[in-house]
């Protein structure tokens, strides 16, 4: 197994796990509340119009909003870590048709793991620090991943006789 294939694979596989650990963390002390904080919201909204107290309405709008906000992205944060991890994954089982010398296959390998862990810390980030830092991550860690995975493709689609010994760094 190679480099690139290792840390594609280890990578994966740590990030899964933390993803779950996450998304577990996440059913068991945050999403309950959260729900319920997003019904009651709603419920104030709806007394506040029936009793045509439209400043108490758009309050508890406001509400729901930012609960309804922080609570997609922390689904979106355990999801995307789990999903992009298997990504890595099967990536790794196949990276070796990865037409590109050892040391650009690793640099790839790094850049889709990086990219994996940064991207949903990023959107994780969103909901716990304002400002721009959490959303340049989050687009930083993005566009490494859709970076990585064509420079991938590209290895992945040459073929021929621009085969390049892997042995070589």
């Amino acid at each position: 197994m190679s480099g690139a294939q290792k840390v594609l694979i280890i990578g994966g596989l740590i990030l899964a796990a933390f993803g779950m650990l996450d998304g577990l963390h996440f059913a068991l002390f945050v999403e309950h509340q959260t729900l319920e904080g997003m019904g009651a919201s709603l419920n104030r909204a709806f007394v506040a119009a029936a009793e045509q107290q439209p400043a108490a309405r758009g309050a508890a709008l406001a509400s729901y909003a930012r609960t309804k906000y922080v609570y997609v992205r922390q689904v979106d944060v355990h999801s995307h870590w789990i999903g992009l991890a298997m990504l890595l994954i099967v990536l790794g089982a196949a990276f070796e048709s990865v037409i590109f010398t050892n040391r650009t296959r690793l640099w790839i390998a790094f850049a889709l793991l990086i990219g994996a862990a940064v991207f949903p810390l990023g959107v994780w980030l969103q909901t716990v620090i304002s400002g721009p830092l959490p959303s340049a991550l989050a687009i930083f860690g993005s566009a490494l991943v859709t970076t990585a995975l064509a420079f991938a493709i590209i290895g992945f689609s040459r073929t021929g006789s621009g085969k390049v010994d892997h042995s070589k760094s």
